[in-house]
């Protein structure tokens, strides 16, 4: 498939910019995963009243987006352990308060231990359209490392049925996991792969400060994951899928052709998103705004019909720097033309001043008036934005 039928999949405008996201994070998880910072309870006893304050927040900020909704994403936390019912009265709230696209992609993240055949098959009758499954791994120590809720047989029975009631799947995997070998890793990959499924999205597992993982390396228990192992997998992983004929369109995103994420896209094109729920993040072209990540603040200020949020206005170098930086992750890569458009001819000629030593370096390249990485650089791409980005304007 040519560039530009990639680019026309997704981008109804030159920019990229129309339409909308809708993203609702489910704060709560059965267990910590040992290497997650993101915000979650792994108690359950408020989840009645979240439901209902994220029904009143999706009520409360109903104006903030008035493009159509061309995507919904169920994210977390675990989405999975809310029933059916539960996801079915938010998408109905999302229906009853915003324009919404004929056909919208609807993804729910689910984890293997939540995906019974009883419940794949409910699920396949609600709205729900996409399953992203978090597998990690399919190997019984990966997941104990990890402390994953599930083992590796449930990970492959939640394959073999999802696959049969939902076109739409993509699986989590990580990689640079200490003791996992690369031909463990490419096992990982191939077993995925055996279950036909259209998109995987595959992280280097990384080490956040508070997290049980961070203590366990300082305590020697877990070996320290290593750079040149989390590259070498990487290597395999992009090697691996394209030769199966998914696209490498997103740093850490693989998908067949109309498989891609239509929602983590519209990220990357710079839409405009709006995060409900604690710790949710929006996005407005303009401003950015975060709500607090605190469960039982978040329903005190919602039962008053507060927005417990942060805005930031973003500046214009704010903006340029964003744009470069998910830009370059992406097959869509950064484009000279909205640069000099958007930003002004000074901050084109500062991107290519900074840029030069990496399209020497072959590490980035320039094709038709847009920037990206090439394969040699794509595993470095985020340190290579951070020195295209501008910290103190330009001269």
């Amino acid at each position: 498939m040519p560039f530009s039928d990639y680019v026309s999949s997704f981008v109804s405008s030159p920019l990229g910019r129309s339409g909308g996201a809708i993203y609702i994070h489910i704060p709560f998880c059965k267990q910590a995963c040992h290497y997650c910072d993101f915000h979650f309870s792994t108690s359950m006893k408020k989840k009645d009243e979240m439901i209902l304050a994220l029904s009143k927040e999706i009520q409360l900020r109903k104006h903030e987006i008035s493009e159509t909704v061309e995507t919904i994403y169920f994210g977390g936390g675990t989405p999975s352990v809310l029933t059916n019912a539960e996801i079915e009265f938010l998408i109905q709230e999302v229906y009853a308060n915003f324009k919404i696209a004929e056909n919208p992609e609807i993804t729910l993240e689910a984890n293997p231990d939540d995906l019974s055949e009883e419940r794949i098959i409910a699920l396949s009758k609600t709205p729900i359209n996409r399953l992203s499954i978090g597998v990690q791994s399919f190997f019984e120590a990966d997941l104990k490392l990890m402390n994953r809720a599930h083992n590796s047989e449930e990970a492959k029975k939640s394959l073999e049925i999802a696959i049969q009631y939902f076109d739409n799947i993509s699986v989590d995997l990580i990689y640079g996991i200490p003791g996992l070998t690369n031909e463990m890793w490419k096992q990982n990959i191939e077993t995925a792969l055996n279950f036909g499924i259209p998109h995987i999205s595959s992280y280097a597992l990384t080490v956040e400060p508070k997290t049980a993982l961070h203590k366990l390396i300082q305590t020697g228990k877990i070996a320290e994951p290593k750079d040149e192992v989390a590259q070498k997998h990487f290597d395999v992983l992009v090697q691996t899928l394209t030769n199966k004929g998914f696209v490498h369109y997103e740093l850490s995103n693989f998908g067949k052709p109309n498989y891609f994420s239509k929602n983590n896209s519209s990220y990357w094109l710079g839409k405009k998103y709006l995060g409900i729920g604690p710790s949710a993040h929006s996005f407005d072209g303009k401003s950015r705004s975060w709500n607090i990540a605190n469960n039982s603040l978040y329903l005190k200020s919602i039962l008053e019909e507060k927005l417990p949020l942060e805005i930031e206005i973003l500046t214009v170098q704010d903006r340029y720097n964003e744009y470069v930086m998910t830009g370059l992750r992406t097959i869509w890569g950064v484009s000279l033309e909205r640069i000099e458009k958007e930003f002004g001819l000074e901050y084109l000629s500062y991107l290519l001043k900074q840029a030069d030593k990496f399209l020497v370096d072959e590490l980035l390249s320039v094709n038709d008036g847009i920037l990206t990485a090439t394969a040699k650089g794509k595993f470095l791409v985020d340190g290579i934005a951070s020195d295209l980005f501008l910290v103190n304007g330009v001269d």
